[in-house]
């Protein structure tokens, strides 16, 4: 399978010529393997139903015979209302189609149909999503059927039918990778069985045990890299033995501002032992909005400069690397360490003085984006990289940057507050340090939730902290009018507050502006030249803006609780009092619940617990935003006891001489031999 399959393209499936190649290709399918693992996200029920059994508005296939001619009412440009009297389940019932006016001529009473789509039971009709006729012989419907993720010109239907011609020509090639004992301790199908279940379950239990063995593969495999990883890390001992002064570190952190929490201490002390060993250190700090990561990456920083090494610190966006260089420059002011921005906006000039000054060792500690890991970046001697954010850059990008200095310490840092015992499992190349408490003296945000019937109030709120010199955050869920969805737009909103705050500026910034707009529109906001900033969700992570005192949210309900959480996390940074209002009219109990959360708790680990019971554990981490691994099959959250297994199987088949030497391990040291895992690099 590894082998033949890999290297078969996609073009030489029957049925799949050059175009169809190309729109695969755009799927990230390209051979004959990516074909037969493009996994499916879930699967449809149509299998046939009486009306009898079925709820109001619920989805439904049932077999209907056609009685009445169909009625078309054109609308709109090209938009089409089509309706026809059927008899199902021996009653009359209306079933209604939209813009499917060319299955008029197919609708001649007597003809037998299948329809699925919603039953309006009050109205006794059908809104019909599919509609299949009984004379078609490859017929979707009456079983189970997966649901890809699909986009442009390929359509449900047509990938189902060269999935499954893939698995007709190409079935008998494919190969088992598990070793045999793994099979059975653990009673997994083998891996054609599999791949033909999760294509084409007969039902729920069979798709279950093929999505099971696909999954203990997956995560198999994923723990193996890791503890390859973890067992050459420590078998290395030829990283940096930074020779840490306990003593500067203690003056660095009494010269602060402010006094540390006791969580921030306890991380400071984690990682300087790790700093003072000779192995690298591949640690993960995760802590709240507002715990304070940056003064731990600080005095880590410190202590590495003071003992003879360079530091980098690299930020999604070249705003939030100026607020990290701005930063760091105050602190380390009574120290004479030199702190400086490499970012991809400055001048050629400015650029090669910064260069230069890394190259000799002149800088003691950049700061900057993307930019610093461009080929003509030269470090005298980089021995600390801490990216800030890290699910923002790629795993390439980070081990650039790394590949920069001689085995440096690595320490990545996240605003997503993760489970301990999940991150442990998850991350088992990395060890874990958690911020769990907020500095003292922050007063919590006030948070509130309103109907939509209030926004004058609102205004006339968000008008007073202006007026007192304070600065307000709005966000909304889309950038312009969507036909799908009645939400407020950024657009819009934008215009209606200018006009409702005519002496105040109002910002806009949306995810569709080039980078460098977006970045002068949030300095303009950060300095205080625009009053408000109407904004997409693009402000959910990073720039302090303490003056910003209030956040309004609209549309809550369509945001998800983390996600909401991050955007609370962005006021509630200063000396006054901050505010949270969430403008929403839930229909659903989940999202009235998601808003009694967040009037109940500021804590981030709380609110990440509520929102995997709400959530469910399907798309707990589902989001980019998590900063754990992603999987083309498992969910962390749901398949947590099978990582476990996989954990501890890996953990065991990687000290076992006969993993290296045997026959029967052979496939998974070709998949570590493939990731480059046994080259020694270290996985991000």
């Amino acid at each position: 399978m590894k082998g033949k399959l890999a290297e078969t393209t996609v073009n030489f499936v029957k049925g799949v010529g050059p175009r169809r190649a190309e729109l695969l290709n755009q799927l990230g399918i390209f051979t004959v393997q990516d074909l037969l693992e493009y996994f499916p996200f879930r699967y449809e029920d149509y299998r046939m139903r009486d009306l009898s059994e079925v709820s109001d508005g619920e989805k439904i296939t049932v077999q209907a015979t056609v009685y009445g001619a169909p009625y078309v009412q054109m609308y709109g440009r090209n938009k089409s209302r089509m309706v026809c009297k059927v008899i199902v389940s021996g009653m009359p019932v209306n079933a209604v189609w939209f813009n499917q006016h060319f299955l008029r001529e197919r609708l001649r009473p007597g003809v037998d149909i299948v329809l699925t789509g919603k039953w309006d039971a009050r109205r006794r009709q059908i809104t019909v999503a599919e509609s299949e006729f009984q004379a078609g012989k490859n017929r979707q419907t009456g079983r189970l059927q997966p649901v890809y993720s699909v986009s442009g010109d390929i359509s449900q239907k047509w990938l189902r039918k060269v999935i499954k011609q893939a698995l007709e020509q190409y079935g008998h090639l494919i190969e088992e990778v598990l070793p045999a004992e793994l099979v059975h301790k653990h009673q997994l199908l083998s891996r054609r069985e599999a791949l033909f279940g999760v294509h084409y379950a007969e039902n729920i239990d069979e798709g279950q045990a093929a999505r099971r063995r696909m999954v203990y593969e997956e995560l198999l495999m994923f723990q193996l890299k890791l503890q390859a990883l973890k067992a050459a890390n420590k078998n290395r001992k030829h990283g940096i033995a930074h020779p840490i002064d306990r003593a500067q570190v203690e003056e660095f952190i009494r010269s602060l501002p402010f006094t540390l929490t006791r969580s921030q201490q306890e991380v400071i002390d984690e990682i300087l032992r790790d700093l003072r060993e000779p192995g690298c250190m591949n640690r993960l700090l995760q802590g709240d909005v507002g715990s304070g990561k940056t003064v731990v990456a600080a005095a880590a920083l410190f202590a590495v400069v003071k003992a003879g090494s360079q530091g980098a610190l690299m930020a999604p966006t070249e705003i939030l690397a100026e607020q990290h260089m701005r930063n760091l420059q105050r602190m380390y002011e009574p120290f004479g360490i030199q702190v400086d921005l490499l970012v991809g906006s400055m001048t050629e000039k400015q650029r090669r003085d910064v260069l230069a000054s890394l190259q000799m060792g002149i800088t003691d500690v950049i700061v900057g984006t993307h930019a610093l890991i461009q080929e003509d970046v030269y470090f005298r001697r980089l021995g600390l990289v801490i990216t800030d954010e890290q699910h923002r850059f790629g795993v390439n990008q980070r081990s650039i940057l790394r590949r920069k200095g001689m085995d440096p310490d690595v320490l990545t840092m996240t605003a997503t507050p993760i489970p301990r015992t999940l991150a442990i499992t998850a991350f088992g190349d990395m060890d874990v340090s958690t911020l769990s408490e907020l500095p003292k003296g922050r007063k919590p945000v006030k948070t509130y939730w309103v109907k939509h019937d209030m926004l004058q109030r609102i205004i006339v709120f968000m008008g007073k902290e202006m007026a007192a010199g304070r600065q307000c955050y709005v966000i909304c869920p889309l950038i312009e009018e969507s036909e799908k969805l009645d939400v407020q737009n950024a657009i819009d909103l934008h215009a209606q507050l200018q006009q409702a705050y005519p002496d105040f500026r109002v910002g806009l910034l949306h995810g569709r502006m080039p980078a460098a707009e977006k970045d002068e529109e949030m300095r303009k906001f950060k300095d205080a030249e625009t009053h408000m900033l109407v904004s997409t969700t693009v402000v959910e992570v990073g720039v302090d803006v303490p003056n910003a005192t209030v956040m309004v949210i609209y549309d809550a309900e369509r945001f998800g609780l983390a996600q909401l959480h991050q955007l609370r996390g962005r006021v509630g940074r200063g000396e006054h009092q901050s505010y949270c209002i969430l403008i929403a009219d839930p229909k659903t109990e989940v999202g009235q619940e998601r808003m009694r959360v967040m009037m109940e708790t500021n804590d981030g680990f709380e609110v990440a617990r509520r929102d995997l019971e709400l959530r469910g554990p399907g798309d707990f981490f589902g989001t980019k935003q998590s900063g754990l691994p992603e999987f083309r099959f498992a969910d962390l959250m749901s398949d947590f006891e099978i990582l476990e297994l996989a954990r501890d199987d890996a953990a065991d088949l990687i000290q076992r001489r006969d993993f290296w030497t045997s026959p029967e391990y052979a496939p998974l040291r070709e998949m570590l031999q493939r990731e480059k895992v046994l080259s020694g690099d270290i996985l991000d």
